[in-house]
């Protein structure tokens, strides 16, 4: 049965990047965590698997339209390849725990939502949301770009956010590409994150094979339905309530962690009342042998 609802979950995950073109990192974490009983780090790491391949698969017909600024794709995924391993690499060290990392992915959860809820919010055409963004300050966009490039891909390698609600913006303010080439090149942008946090990963966790090809078939499926009913319901009409979705989403992992702090107080506190006992068995011991 969880078999059943996890893979349900995984053509969700496909139907969200089909219909509006992002949200399956942030759905895949949680199903592969707290449905699948996936350790964090490799839940992060299959993650950047099944989101960068379904992806890929998205890539194709915004290819075949046209809509992929290659030579941008590539300067600005380099600076998020660059992150995307930083990332990784500092999800390795020992410090960096599991919790950590799972109430940073529901911070970065939070501001995703409010984003998404703000601009459905905003009564403008759906071909004028480009007014809902922020003017940039554009004396030196490239440095921007770059930048945000960098920040983007640290967090991608770090939690197994592809980040695609914040490269899109980037490469229409900063970078000077048109909307719709930005969907498309910012999807080939997300695969060039995935392949450097996952290679990142390599060799240092260990991978559920099997059950990250079963998601990616499940994902790949939904993509396709996403992308079907994307022609007869407008992604910025689901855009509110796929925001909302995200609220509780991000309330359920600030809740599963809540325990996580609980226990590491009495892990803290249990210690020293055992330290306490030991001292004063040892005292009396020796004053019995005295």
């Amino acid at each position: 049965m969880t078999w059943i609802i996890g893979h349900i979950l995984a053509a969700c995950i496909g139907l969200s990047l089909g219909l509006i073109g992002g949200g399956g990192s942030v759905l895949a974490l949680p199903v592969l965590v707290y449905v699948m009983g996936i350790p964090t780090k490799s839940a992060i790491a299959m993650t950047l698997a099944i989101v960068g391949t379904v992806s890929l698969l998205g890539i194709i017909p915004h290819w075949l339209a046209k809509n992929i600024q290659l030579k941008t794709a590539l300067i600005f995924g380099s600076a998020t390849m660059l992150g995307a391993f930083i990332g990784a690499k500092i999800a390795l060290l020992p410090f960096v725990t599991d919790t950590f990392q799972m109430l940073l992915f529901a911070i970065m959860m939070l501001l995703a939502a409010v984003f998404m809820i703000r601009r459905s919010s905003q009564k403008v055409a759906p071909d004028d949301q480009l007014a809902l963004y922020p003017p940039p300050i554009c004396q030196y966009c490239w440095l921007w770009l770059m930048t945000e490039g960098l920040g983007v891909g640290i967090l991608t390698g770090l939690i197994g956010v592809g980040g695609g609600f914040a490269i899109v913006p980037a490469l229409v303010l900063l970078g000077k590409v048109p909307m719709k080439k930005a969907i498309g090149t910012s999807l080939l942008i997300i695969v060039l994150n995935s392949i450097a946090g996952f290679l990142s990963y390599w060799g240092h966790i260990s991978f559920n094979w099997q059950l990250m090809l079963s998601f990616i078939v499940a994902a790949s499926a939904g993509t396709i339905f996403g992308a079907y009913l994307a022609e007869f319901v407008p992604a910025y009409r689901l855009q509110k309530s796929f925001g909302y979705f995200l609220l509780a989403v991000a309330a359920l992992v600030l809740f599963q962690n809540r325990h996580s702090f609980q226990s590491s107080k009495v892990s803290e506190y249990t210690p020293n009342i055992r330290d306490r006992l030991y001292v004063s068995a040892n005292k009396y011991d020796n004053t019995n042998t005295i």
